[in-house]
């Protein structure tokens, strides 16, 4: 580490040059093993977070790390035109037994995404991070789709809406279905608003079963320069 710069509470350190700055590097700087470790450090702060979505990064960390920032190549995206419904997902689909809301349980949605993952070796929904998004969510940038049955919580996910992107953070669900339910509606209501992509961040089996699929990650940053900004009311109507 350069011995002439002091580290202050913004700093980041970038891994892959061994330095100190306060904002980030580019993201073909990346670490290849972690896969997309771009820097280490930093806040949670409003600006530092738009701003690293803007670039195509993401913070993930668990609880008593510092804050750690992926670009990942390739990036796992869902196009939402291109959601994959199954036999059995259409068959709830048309039962109608939920009800889809927008925004009306933030809090709820994003504590119910933790408490789902308290038994395993994946924690990185961290009290800082839930902090982080509350405070979006309150700017507008931040949203939730909530899934109910008999007035009851019971499936959703939350994530980002920044110009005609939406980076997905968390889903779960408590009825079978249920967050793959409430991922339908939003893909379909993000094709109605002409919205290009949703971001899913790492692939998993479970997102491939939906229609997501693996993009170069110079493709993906290709995206963001033409629909990411900072406008945020094209999500407002979602009903």
């Amino acid at each position: 580490m350069q011995s002439d710069q002091k580290q202050g509470p913004h700093q980041l350190y970038w891994v892959k040059e061994n330095l100190l700055a306060t904002g980030f590097p580019p993201i073909d700087e990346a670490l290849r093993d972690p896969d997309g470790l771009l820097a280490i450090g930093g806040d949670l702060s409003n600006g530092q977070l738009l701003n690293a979505y803007k670039k195509g990064i993401f913070p993930w960390f668990n609880e008593g790390q510092p804050v750690m920032w992926w670009s990942p190549d390739p990036r796992c995206i869902l196009l939402p035109e291109e959601i994959r419904i199954s036999r059995s997902l259409t068959k709830s689909l048309r039962q109608k037994r939920f009800i889809i809301t927008y925004n009306t349980a933030f809090t709820d949605v994003v504590n119910a995404c933790a408490a789902a993952r308290k038994d395993v070796d994946d924690t990185w929904i961290t009290n800082e991070m839930k902090e982080a998004y509350f405070s979006l969510f309150k700017l507008g940038y931040a949203h939730s789709v909530e899934c109910w049955l008999n007035e009851k919580l019971v499936g959703g996910l939350y994530g980002l809406a920044m110009g005609k992107i939406f980076f997905g953070e968390s889903m779960f669900s408590y009825e079978s279905n249920s967050s793959k339910i409430a991922l339908v509606h939003l893909a379909q209501q993000l094709e109605l608003k002409d919205f290009k992509l949703i971001d899913c961040q790492v692939h998993s089996q479970h997102l491939q079963t939906l229609g997501a699929k693996p993009i170069k990650r110079e493709l993906f940053s290709q995206f963001l320069e033409h629909y990411c900004n900072d406008d945020k009311s094209s999500f407002s109507s979602f009903e």
